[in-house]
C-alpha cells in the first residue's frame, strides 16, 4: 500500500490534487457561509476545480490537436472534454449573473444578504400574518 502513495505517484498526479483541494474549498465556502455573495464565489471556485479537473483529463502528454496529417503514428489530444467545458463556462457565467441579480434582489428587499437575517425577517412575517389571521377570525 505504501508503494501506492509515494512521491512520484502525488506529483504525477498534482492537477487532481489540486483540483480536488480547490472542489473541497469551493464545497466549504458555500456550505459554511452565511453571506449570500460569498456563496456564489464559493460556487464559482467550484465550478472553475471541475474545469480544471475535466481539462486535465484531457490533455494527453505529447499529444497534438487532432488535425489530420497522414501520420498513423500521431498522438492527439481528445478535443471533445476542451468544448464541453467552453460550454460549462458559458452556462456559469449565466449561473453566476442570475445568481448575483437574486441577490440585488433579496437585498432590497430585505436590506442585508445574510442567510440568517433573512430567515429570522421571514420567520418575524410569518408570525405576523399568523397573527394577523388570527385575529380576523
Amino acid at each position: 500500500m505504501s508503494e501506492l502513495f509515494d512521491v512520484n505517484f502525488i506529483i504525477g498526479h498534482f492537477q487532481y490534487w489540486l483540483g480536488i483541494i480547490l472542489m473541497m474549498t469551493g464545497l466549504f465556502v458555500v456550505v459554511s457561509r452565511g453571506n449570500l455573495v460569498k456563496k456564489v464565489v464559493g460556487l464559482n471556485v467550484f465550478q472553475t476545480s471541475v474545469f480544471m479537473l475535466y481539462i486535465s483529463m484531457g490533455k494527453i502528454t505529447g499529444g497534438t490537436a487532432p488535425i489530420f496529417t497522414g501520420n498513423p503514428q500521431e498522438v492527439y489530444s481528445n478535443p471533445l472534454p476542451h468544448v464541453l467545458i467552453l460550454t460549462a463556462i458559458v452556462v456559469g457565467i449565466a449561473t453566476t449573473a442570475l445568481g448575483l441579480a437574486l441577490i440585488v434582489r433579496i437585498r432590497e428587499e430585505y436590506e442585508t444578504i445574510e442567510e440568517d437575517n433573512i430567515q429570522h425577517l421571514e420567520n418575524a412575517m410569518q408570525r405576523k400574518e399568523d397573527q394577523d389571521a388570527g385575529a380576523m377570525i
